[in-house]
């Protein structure tokens, strides 16, 4: 039953192990472009400020506006359909539609939409930008991952060697031909051996999960990159990557430059759209209204009667007296709803002037501080460009030491192998110590360590020269 456990628990590592694919950079990349935080949380930026310029370019439009209302009053009041006073309790209904448009207001509005539009253009820049650093980013992981990965398989191979040594001085150690001391020693280079291929093996393990933080992947899901040796890794030449044209294409590219200049010119739209609200404005509006009144009558029917407006007694006789012509007599009805709405209706057309006078110094404040914020901005683009110069002539010199750091290793790592190799003979032909032999394959190890590490310093000190010409990582 054990074993059939242990069976099934192998089965279901080796299964699992053959599922899981390896990725590769450029799935690395677009996985991260489309899940990172960072980036969304750039999108959702470029949303805002979408919604601002539209709401701008939609504040050049004519207000409009309906409003209605239904109440009760009572006590004295004034009748709202004939204005006269009354002290009866009535119930009105009343509707209004009111709009108004801007005629001129020395291009404010023009101005200020235009500013909307360059920050939103700028923050699109911006997210761009955030797009640009994950995948730089990302980068920058895998190769991390993949250095730790090729250490952790250089210090395996050196646990291996040191163990197929350790057999064949135990042989020695055994026939006497060697001292126990020899193979002791052995032992102990084992143990050392050992204790750096875990950490090299848990390093790899903390880089794969820095890696998986930067993809937004659960630490928990079962991830591994594809490992790539260094050498396919695409990289341009030191020629091509001259600082000064680097430097030209990243002013020209980088996401980080535009997003710099159109600032600069959303401020310059801004002191203008500030110098524009201390002036006058002209505005035309309008309106259409009624009202509805339940005490409101109207003349339903008329008619003319004839009746005596008196007596009067002639020779003790009375007689009654009329009028020479009848008269009117009316009739008085409720006014109907929609009647009624017809009759009051009425409308409104007219010009407005408003000239701000004194208020506080607000907006001559608001024109000083724009002022002030474009100065800024000048300022801020002309350090990040002092900055990206300073970058870049540092990336080219970091790069080329690298490289030729890299040269001088792998003469090195020639060296110490002869070194090795040569010792290695001596002390199967018993002419040279365990202690030389170990210093020699030690020596070795940390030459292909230097080696392994310098070429992958390399590599990213080319790829940040290549990211500085704002055309993309070559994957």
């Amino acid at each position: 039953m054990i074993r059939f456990i242990k069976l099934s628990f192998c089965l279901l590592i080796f299964s699992h192990t053959f599922a899981q694919e390896n990725w590769d950079l450029r799935r690395c990349v677009d996985y991260a472009l489309q899940n990172n935080i960072s980036v969304k949380q750039a999108d959702l930026q470029v949303r805002f400020a979408e919604l601002d310029f539209q709401q701008s370019r939609v504040s050049q439009f004519p207000f409009l506006t309906f409003g209605g209302n239904l109440g009760y009053s009572s006590g004295r009041n004034q009748n709202p359909t004939n204005f006269s006073l009354i002290t009866t309790g009535y119930l009105s209904n009343s509707y209004s539609l009111q709009a108004s448009i801007d005629l001129f207001n020395w291009f404010t509005k023009k101005n200020s939409i235009a500013a909307k539009d360059y920050t939103f253009q700028a923050t699109q820049a911006g997210a761009q930008k955030a797009r640009d650093d994950i995948a730089l980013n990302v980068a920058v992981g895998y190769l991390q991952v993949l250095l730790a990965k090729e250490q952790a398989t250089l210090a395996a191979i050196q646990v291996n060697q040191t163990k197929s040594q350790l057999e064949n001085t135990r042989k020695q150690v055994d026939a006497g031909a060697i001292p126990e001391l020899n193979a002791a020693q052995v032992e102990s280079q084992l143990s050392t051996d050992s204790s750096n291929l875990i950490t090299a093996q848990t390093s790899a393990q903390e880089l794969l999960l820095q890696l998986k933080a930067l993809l937004n992947l659960d630490a928990a899901v079962a991830f591994d990159i594809a490992s790539v040796p260094v050498d396919l890794v695409p990289v341009e030449s030191l020629g091509e990557l001259q600082p000064e044209s680097v430097y030209n294409l990243a002013m020209a590219n980088l996401p980080q430059q535009k997003v710099d200049e159109l600032n600069l010119k959303a401020a310059l739209k801004s002191v203008e759209s500030a110098r524009g609200n201390m002036y006058p404005t002209i505005s035309m509006f309008g309106s259409l209204g009624t009202t509805f009144n339940d005490k409101a009558n109207e003349v339903k029917s008329k008619s003319q009667i004839n009746a005596p407006i008196g007596t009067v007694t002639v020779g003790m006789t009375p007689y009654q007296v009329y009028p020479l012509n009848p008269f009117d007599v009316y009739t008085y009805g409720k006014i109907g709803y929609f009647n009624q709405l017809n009759q009051n209706f009425r409308q409104s057309i007219g010009l407005s002037l408003n000239i701000p006078i004194l208020n506080g110094g607000s907006l001559r404040s608001g024109w000083q501080r724009s002022k002030l914020s474009l100065r800024q901005t000048e300022l801020q683009k002309e350090q990040n460009s002092r900055t990206l110069k300073q970058d870049i002539f540092k990336a080219y010199n970091d790069a080329l030491a690298a490289f030729q750091k890299f040269n001088a290793n792998k003469k090195a790592v020639e060296t110490a192998q002869k070194v090795y190799d040569f010792a290695k003979k001596r002390y199967d032909l018993n002419l040279l110590s365990t202690y030389d032999l170990l210093i020699s394959q030690n020596n070795l190890l940390t030459a292909k360590s230097q080696s392994l590490y310098s070429h992958y310093d390399y590599v990213f000190k080319m790829k940040l020269l290549e990211f500085y010409k704002g055309q993309g990582l070559k994957l």
